[in-house]
């Protein structure tokens, strides 16, 4: 047998061994959440922090309304010192409250709008444990704010492929596999996605990726930006390309084409999400320096989720 024929014939094995992993991941997050309970589900037996839950309409209790003064208190008037991030919705502060609370806080130029209240009130309804709570929200002075739960460990990405990727900051793979499989207590992230899923109406993330699942101080995965895509309003996707970018690929084909958000785009986005955590490397990568393919395309992920 050839070099050339067995390098052909071992990558093709990999691709069906690396989307076989994937799926059974998949099927194992999905399949282990239906055995766990509703409160263990919102880590709480008061129903009235459950949120819209599996078609059970509950009242909307308000979120919490911040003045612009604290936040500014908070975050040492927006100092630069306290800028950890850039996103779609605008700058991300760290800040500590006077009731000693790390909150990470959004903000952005824009009108008030009672729109924009009834939203954050919703959103900040939504309870889980493998999900970032949002607090409150602030408008003042045309400008606008949504206070969160602040993450100390950042994101999953930085963990798997961050700037310098110093070795002791990335995640062992018994903890890549705790957060994908759930542990003993659900910490698999998909568990917030698929909570988003089953609320009434069906919350549809439209923006899962790695950099959007956070972990807190005991790794514990914790899905990020849960609705926001909804403070957004449209936002252009480019269409089809041989080049596509870190966040492009992520977006399942029917989005990408036609826009078409559904639980099903979240699930697509999962799996790419997985790709990243079982092989280390961004998905957008070439597998080696003569190869055309990304690592979507490669692992055959593409072609698995349109025949399923």
């Amino acid at each position: 047998m050839s070099r050339t024929l067995a390098a052909i014939l071992g990558g093709a094995a990999g691709a069906v061994a690396l989307v076989g992993i994937i799926g059974l991941l998949v099927w194992f997050c999905l399949f282990h959440k239906r055995g766990v309970s509703r409160t263990s589900e919102t880590g709480s037996s008061d129903p009235s922090v459950q949120g819209r839950h599996l078609g059970v309409e509950l009242s909307l209790q308000d979120a919490r309304r911040f003045e612009l003064g604290e936040l500014s208190l908070a975050t040492k008037n927006f100092s630069d010192r306290n800028l950890i991030g850039e996103g779609k919705f605008g700058e991300v502060y760290k800040g500590l409250l006077q009731d000693g609370i790390l909150v990470a806080i959004k903000k952005r130029a824009g009108a008030p709008s009672q729109e924009f209240i009834d939203e954050a009130c919703y959103l900040s309804s939504i309870q889980h444990r493998n999900l970032v709570t949002l607090l409150g929200y602030c408008q003042e002075n045309n400008q606008q704010f949504l206070i969160y739960e602040y993450i100390p460990n950042g994101s999953i990405s930085i963990h798997l492929y961050g700037a310098g990727q110093v070795s002791a900051q990335k995640i062992e793979f018994k903890h890549r596999l705790s957060i994908a499989l759930g542990a003993a207590k659900v910490t698999c992230p998909f568990a917030g996605l698929a909570h988003l899923h089953s609320l009434s109406p069906r919350l549809v993330h439209k923006d899962f990726k790695t950099v959007n699942v956070l972990v807190d101080e005991n790794f514990i995965a914790k899905v990020a930006d849960a609705g926001l895509h909804n403070f957004l309003g449209r936002i252009d996707i480019a269409g089809p390309s041989s080049q596509v970018t870190a966040d492009e690929i992520f977006l399942a084909p029917e989005v990408r084409e036609f826009r078409r958000f559904s639980d099903k785009s979240d699930s697509y986005s999962f799996g790419v999400f997985l790709l990243e955590l079982v092989s280390g490397r961004e998905a957008s990568e070439l597998p080696s320096s003569d190869s055309t393919f990304n690592l979507v395309e490669w692992s055959g992920l593409q072609q698995h989720f349109q025949h399923h």
